[in-house]
């Protein structure tokens, strides 16, 4: 008689963005991409969020992490080009912003059937950013370019769910976030990447610690809410047995109030909290 093979658990990837290192320590002392590769792997991360070129990849390799890769959204002739550039980097999941903020959700979602279209035929995994100064900038417009995308497709679209935005254009307090920010089950269960960005109702990015490594009320707030995001995303069909998130701290465009501590002591900190997320969300699912 032949033991049936048992599922293994579904896997949670960690990327750290080079993002998040911008000018670390300080703008003068910076980093080298080796030393910040390294700090990554030392870190505990399972991989570097980024666009990838050779030298990321050559690092990557040496270090053991993998790729969470990306490009610009403006057109599908130049995402040709660009996917296919780090799909053969070794490069599955990439991230894409889909045009503008003032883009017709109708031609927004006519360039992500393309895009995604194209991702399937080039033998990678494309999925849409929820993100501001893009077509996907408020809930309202990302409902009518997913109904829109379904509609041609007959499918869902793949989603990379950053709530960050779609939190500060609607003002949100925490009560409101499990209600309002998960209010796309399917989609949420059909994606793999999330970028986790703390946020509250005012800030797109909040510390995650105090000077003194206290967690903040703000990141508690949020930590509770990626905790339901997991369970949600667990709950459903679990595509490829896999998640892949970035834990989404960055320097530039306004992001990081000058009073705040790093954003890559901060990354490290929230590695550690969403993976105590992830496994409280997974003996919760066993319970139901």
């Amino acid at each position: 008689m032949t033991t049936p093979k048992k599922t293994p658990p579904p896997r949670l990837v960690q990327c750290a963005s080079t993002w998040t290192m911008i000018a670390y320590p300080t703008k003068k002392r910076e980093w080298s991409l080796e030393r910040k590769v390294r700090a990554m792997k030392e870190a505990g991360f399972d991989g570097i969020a980024t666009i990838v070129n050779p030298e990321i990849k050559a690092l990557a390799d040496r270090f053991d992490l993998v790729i969470m890769g990306g490009f610009d959204g403006s057109n599908a002739k130049r995402a040709r080009e660009q996917i296919i550039a780090q799909r053969d980097l070794g490069v599955f999941y990439l991230n894409v912003q889909l045009l503008n903020h003032d883009t017709a959700p109708a031609e927004a979602a006519k360039l992500a059937v393309k895009l995604i279209e194209l991702s399937e035929e080039l033998g990678v995994a494309v999925h849409v950013e929820t993100h501001r100064d893009t077509a996907t900038e408020t809930p309202e417009k990302f409902d009518e370019i997913a109904r829109l995308f379904q509609k041609a497709t007959g499918k869902l679209m793949p989603v990379t769910w950053d709530h960050s935005h779609f939190a500060v254009s609607k003002h949100l307090l925490p009560e409101a976030y499990v209600p309002r920010l998960l209010a796309w089950p399917k989609l949420i269960q059909n994606s793999n990447l999330f970028h986790l960005r703390p946020f509250n109702a005012q800030h797109c990015q909040v510390p995650v610690a105090d000077r003194r490594g206290a967690l903040t009320p703000e990141f508690k707030d949020y930590l509770a809410f990626v905790e339901e995001l997991f369970l949600m995303w667990l709950d459903g069909p679990r595509p490829r047995n896999e998640l892949w998130v970035c834990p989404e701290l960055g320097v530039s465009h306004g992001y990081h109030l000058s009073l705040d501590p790093s954003p890559w002591t901060g990354a490290v900190r929230a590695r550690q909290e969403y993976k105590g997320a992830w496994h409280r969300a997974l003996k919760r699912t066993k319970r139901r």
